[in-house]
């Protein structure tokens, strides 16, 4: 009988879900799993420099596991002693000890503050905080997981934290947990006066309070995902400047997840690029994109790398990054060292022509793009449907293209968001252009015999580069 409760409970639950995603389904709006057909031109990825991929790194990767984990004078007597087993969860105990004699750890074992530490987990997080210029590092799990623990917990009591209104949403769940007293407002997308005068607002707020050098937050991305563009930190540094002390002063928080590997010597990021380390309170680098790997690192002081360790619960109650992680990780850096200018050059090559054949293709149509100089490009298609239709013509004809659709952007700026990447080559590029052409002249026909209209005229010569949230605007 309380099976049979049970069961019926699970249904009806189950019964509300499905309703709600019929809802999301009717608004275009439903999230599917997609893998990209084999053989299809990458246009979608973050892998922007191609080390996700890379035979070197792969390579390199294989034999730091081999040489560093087990000596291969000993692969012989551990393969002896190991037998092959029926299942995975057949293992000897000999196996076992002789396993870990050898010094051989398949995962951590725990969270950083349980059995998950280690000397090669320190180790790279002194190598990360000397090649971004920084006085100490921290490590987490993912990008996400580091931007909502560090915002939860970086302003204290009456304090100020004013954020670029297109910041990531692991910035905004970070949001969500400040405590009660910290005010919380967002200034326009990259608009500095906009910035300028919210500060002037909260210095006055902060130095009235109960804690008058409770300071404020800036929150910034360097380079941001859907837009391309990147941030104006000199501007954003001068504002603190002129600030100084007032109210605790501006601290500077900026998430290089997209600029890393990207910008920068060597893909030290844009803060390096400008030369504004000592300006910049915490910094937030991910591998997963440029690097090809998984994880990040937060780029702070030892006091707030120590706070964090204390206060940041995605760290404190999550098992940390194995040791194979941390040697592609390792190994990544290796060759980014060694490659991310040449690489960066490469780029840079295909975001021009990219641009220009775009100019002289799309723009005739009336369509307008994103005004991005990074690998992050995206033209403008108005309406989720739309957008999604263009984009699935795409993917038939071999382009793993993917469409952002409202409310990810504010509606109106739905886009097909185009990555490019140092393996793309011009022929793909110009096949994708190509592709795009005839997929918008079918898709203005279909919608146009339906009697529907575009947001946006589709005419000759209409078509323009456009910044930022302006696109929300056609």
């Amino acid at each position: 009988m309380d099976r049979r409760l049970s069961e019926k409970n699970r249904n009806e639950l189950d019964a509300q879900h499905a309703a709600v995603l019929r809802s999301r389904d009717r608004r275009g709006l439903l999230r599917r799993l997609r893998v990209a057909a084999a053989g299809s031109a990458d246009f979608s990825s973050n892998d922007y420099l191609g080390l996700g991929r890379s035979e070197q790194v792969h390579n390199l990767f294989v034999a730091q596991l081999s040489n560093s984990i087990v000596p291969p004078s000993a692969s012989e007597s551990i393969s002896k002693s190991v037998p092959k087993l029926k299942s995975a969860f057949d293992i000897p105990a000999s196996g076992l000890s002789t396993i870990t004699t050898m010094g051989v750890r398949n995962g951590s074992g725990g969270s950083r503050l349980l059995a998950g530490d280690s000397h090669v987990a320190r180790a790279l997080e002194s190598r990360l905080a000397a090649f971004h210029d920084a006085s100490s590092a921290l490590l987490f799990n993912s990008g996400w997981d580091a931007n909502s623990a560090m915002l939860a917990v970086a302003s204290h009591e009456h304090g100020s934290i004013l954020f670029d209104e297109l910041i990531h949403a692991s910035m905004h769940e970070g949001l969500r947990r400040v405590r009660p007293s910290v005010a919380v407002e967002s200034f326009r997308h990259n608009n500095t006066k906009s910035l300028a005068s919210l500060v002037d607002q909260h210095c006055k707020r902060i130095t009235a309070s109960p804690n008058p050098t409770a300071g404020i937050l800036v929150v910034v991305e360097a380079l941001y995902s859907m837009d391309g563009d990147c941030a104006p930190l000199p501007e954003i540094v001068a504002i603190k400047r002129r600030l100084g002390d007032r109210a605790g002063g501006i601290h500077i928080i900026v998430d290089e997840a997209h600029s890393s590997g990207v910008c920068g010597q060597n893909g030290r990021g844009l803060v390096y690029q400008f030369n504004l380390q000592s300006d910049i309170y915490a910094r937030l680098h991910t591998f997963g994109k440029a690097l090809g790997q998984h994880g990040a690192v937060v780029l702070c002081s030892p006091i707030f790398r120590e706070y964090l360790i204390n206060y940041a619960r995605p760290l404190i109650y999550s098992t940390s990054l194995p040791y194979h992680s941390l040697t592609a990780i390792n190994v990544a850096y290796d060759v980014l060292e060694q490659r991310a200018d040449e690489l960066q050059d490469g780029l840079r090559a295909l975001i021009l022509h990219f641009r220009s054949t775009l100019t002289a293709k799309i723009f005739p149509l009336g369509m307008s793009a994103i005004d991005s100089q990074t690998p992050i490009q995206g033209i403008i298609i108005s309406g989720n449907d739309r957008v999604s239709l263009v984009c699935e013509r795409l993917q038939s004809a071999g382009y793993d293209v993917r469409p952002i659709r409202s409310p990810t952007v504010p509606k109106g700026s739905e886009r097909l968001r185009i990555c490019l990447h140092a393996y793309n080559t011009v022929a793909e590029i110009d096949g994708l252009i190509s592709e795009i052409q005839a997929a918008l002249i079918i898709e203005e026909s279909e919608f146009g015999s339906k009697g529907e209209k575009r947001l946006g005229k589709f005419q000759t010569g209409g078509g323009q580069f456009v910044n930022g949230l302006a696109t929300s605007k056609l």
